[in-house]
């Protein structure tokens, strides 16, 4: 990734930086969640059973999982009113093995399953247990795969895009230009802003499509430029991040003749994640949507007294989905779909709410890049006064 920023001056260089989103998969298991109440927790314990990639071979899941499983032991240390017993099953990272050992699961008598983390995994598991009347709390974002039984806890492009498009509405900047990949991710985040703007009275006035390689990027600039001046835009949505177009972007559409002062430019992704990214010139006084960064302080807080070690960016789902499990069960006693969502939650993140549809609301901020640094210009909520806020 360095490298790649250090060669962006000369983008025909650099080969290779566009990389596919990872999150999506093109498993799906469609429609709503079920109306069933859900097994009735044993007396104040909570059995919950947690699928992780613990032995996968993938580089990096089992930090993950180590993350994931630490994260939720916090969380149940920390809860009051109930007991958590959290047992940990292995997937391999495979679909077929975690759709195993949540059957196993099932079999042991777990109330609720926790994983696993993505979201081909996530669909299997799903359809492995839909009989058996136990919700499933993934740690994808593919709300391709959320309904019936499934819920995905993952930070979602519905969600952050119903933050921005809403804000820059609210703020007169909702004549927008929308600039996406033509590919599966690119093609979910123009749907994300396109629902995101009828909602909030926004205008998309020109939707760019680019086909997602260096020169598809090169090539669209000029389009992307040309759009924003015929429409009179005063916004502009770009869907990439740090790892794909991004940084191409952002020094392109300036060089091409894009007046960043009198077009506000907006992210769907974390423009402060590598901190490079925040120093480009394209990108000063452009808005991104983050989680609640002082209850993300808090918990990386908590995390690091706890394990001597800072949280993996991932290890806040695991959290999250035990908050979600416990508290619901101290509540009404069940864990199922209505159970869990008829309240919100304090997460690792911030305030949180498992909709009906088995996607997720989370309160996020807004910030700005003003001289190199993130500014926080709209706190993040403290309540949720309305799914998918």
């Amino acid at each position: 990734m360095i490298s790649a920023f250090r060669a962006l001056r000369n983008p025909a260089r650099v080969l290779g930086l566009l990389v596919v989103t990872a999150f999506l998969a093109a498993c799906q298991v469609g429609g709503g969640l079920g109306g069933g109440s859900g097994p009735r927790v044993s007396g104040q314990t909570v059995q919950v059973a947690m699928l992780l990639p613990m032995s996968s071979t993938q580089g990096g899941d089992a930090i993950v999982s180590r993350g994931l499983e630490n994260a939720a032991r916090l969380a149940a240390a920390e809860l009051s009113g109930v007991t958590v017993e959290i047992s940990v099953y292995d997937t391999a990272g495979q679909a077929a093995t975690a759709a195993n050992v949540a059957r196993e699961a099932v079999r042991d008598g777990a109330d609720v399953i926790l994983g696993p983390l993505r979201s081909d995994a996530a669909a299997a598991v799903g359809v492995a247990v839909a009989g058996s009347n136990v919700s499933v709390l993934s740690f994808s974002n593919n709300t391709e795969v959320a309904g019936g039984n499934v819920f995905v806890l993952g930070h979602t492009f519905a969600n952050t895009a119903t933050r921005m498009v809403s804000y820059a509405a609210q703020r007169g900047n909702g004549n927008i230009v929308l600039v996406h990949a033509s590919n599966l991710a690119g093609e979910v985040a123009r749907d994300a802003v396109r629902s995101a703007a009828a909602r909030s009275g926004a205008n998309i006035a020109a939707t760019i499509p680019y086909e997602f390689s260096q020169t598809g990027v090169i090539n669209v600039v000029p389009q992307v430029v040309d759009a924003v001046r015929e429409n009179g835009s005063n916004g502009l949505i770009l869907t990439s991040d740090s790892a794909g177009a991004l940084p191409f972007f952002a020094q392109l559409l300036p060089e091409n003749g894009l007046d960043t002062e009198a077009v506000q430019v907006m992210g769907l992704t974390r423009w402060d994640i590598p901190p490079q990214t925040l120093e480009f010139a394209g990108l000063q006084g452009g808005w991104f949507a983050l989680p609640d960064p002082s209850a993300t302080a808090d918990f990386e807080a908590r995390y690091q007294g706890r394990y001597g070690e800072a949280p993996h960016n991932l290890a806040a789902l695991g959290y999250d989905a035990i908050r979600a499990a416990g508290e619901t069960a101290a509540n009404a006693g069940r864990l199922g779909a209505a159970d869990l969502t008829a309240g919100e939650f304090q997460g690792a993140n911030g305030v949180f709410r498992l909709l009906a549809d088995g996607t997720i609301s989370r309160a996020m901020a807004i910030a700005q890049i003003t001289d190199n640094q993130v500014a926080i210009i709209d706190p993040a909520p403290r309540r949720l006064s309305a799914p998918g806020f």
